[in-house]
């Protein structure tokens, strides 16, 4: 008996980098930063939805590979080349906050706040972390595409383009960005209530509108969260992503998209201790790749559908290619949702 035979995550392993030797460069393996380690291992490329995205696209892959969760894998196929089919490792793999903001109760919402607000130009900016079919609502009103790290100019732009921005799926990013950019007072439109829970008054006095959505990953920290770790680590920094509560972001020394946090912890000096609130896969990545910095969670916070890709599954897709685990976009959205995406470019963001 081979030692393959007797350890099955050993062969499974084996099995995944044979399939990538066996197709060379016609497969690319894309890996989002809170995958599991065992995952990570195996990437081409490592990091946020929208660049890993951006990477296929520009590789020679013909089989794009991302272990992530759904509107991920949309996004590579809404920027995919002619060709270029993208699969997706678990197709149960969702996003909370993407499915919180429903298509049609998209088109509900905008066609509601024009009834409520008579006159007023509508533009809206899609967070990536959205459904093809909400970034396609965007490309086609007057919208725009943005990642935590351009929600500033995205919204900069949108605001441009009307004098009314629906601002969604995460209410966090949202209003964290509001309050950066002096933005007050802000509207909330939340799709259980009739008419969003809005009157024509509240809109009236509301340039901005933001969806009530939220990741459950990020709204899990609290100030005390930080308090705590203020207490235990004297003198550390505490990093945190833009999706929390406005009052963790206002507790913490800095908020940032994953790839920014990433970037304070490789340029910390040594022996320095950052407290980083994100998903805790990735804060232990970090915390091995950067030894010389004590990098350690705020809290315990971490993504389920993130943690359905296996070895086992990511190699079962590398065997089979089944249709099953493909993600493809009607081309009408496509288009649309392009169009979105484009425009975010377009403005020099990404």
């Amino acid at each position: 008996m081979s030692t393959n035979d007797r350890d099955p995550v050993r062969a499974t392993v084996e099995s995944v980098k044979q399939a990538r030797e066996r197709m060379g460069d016609r497969l690319v393996l894309l890996v989002h930063h809170y995958q599991r380690k065992e995952i990570v291992a195996l990437a081409d490329f490592v990091g946020d939805s929208y660049a890993l995205s951006r990477k296929a696209a520009e590789s020679l892959s013909t089989h794009v590979v991302f272990c992530g969760v759904h509107f991920m894998a949309e996004s590579a196929s809404i920027l995919a080349r002619p060709g270029q089919a993208v699969y997706l490792p678990d197709p149960h793999a969702g996003c909370p906050m993407a499915d919180m903001a429903d298509p049609a109760d998209v088109e509900t919402a905008l066609a509601t706040l024009a009834r409520l607000a008579p006159g007023r130009r509508i533009s809206v900016v899609a967070y990536v972390n959205s459904s093809a079919e909400v970034k396609a609502i965007a490309g086609r009103n007057n919208g725009i595409c943005c990642t935590s790290s351009s929600a500033i100019p995205a919204m900069e732009w949108a605001r441009k383009q009307g004098d009314l921005v629906l601002f969604l799926p995460d209410f966090h990013l949202g209003n964290n960005t509001a309050a950066q950019m002096g933005i007050r007072p802000v509207a909330t439109w939340n799709p259980h209530e009739e008419n969003g829970g809005l009157t024509s008054a509240r809109v009236a006095g509301a340039s901005l509108v933001l969806w009530n959505g939220y990741c459950h990953v990020h709204t899990f920290f609290t100030p005390e969260h930080v308090a705590a770790a203020r207490k235990r680590f004297q003198g550390a920094r505490v990093i945190v992503h833009p999706e929390c509560h406005r009052p963790v972001v206002e507790a913490a020394d800095a908020s940032g998209s994953t790839s920014a946090i990433a970037r304070i912890v490789q340029t910390a000096s040594p022996g320095e201790t950052i407290v980083v609130g994100t998903e805790v896969n990735f804060v232990a990545r970090l915390a091995r790749d950067f030894p010389w910095v004590q990098v350690v969670p705020l809290a315990h916070s971490v993504c389920p559908n993130m943690y359905r890709t296996t070895p086992e599954k990511l190699a079962r897709v590398l065997d089979t290619f089944d249709e099953r685990f493909r993600v493809d976009v009607d081309e009408e959205v496509r288009q649309d949702a392009l169009l979105a995406l484009s425009r975010m470019l377009a403005i020099g963001i990404s």
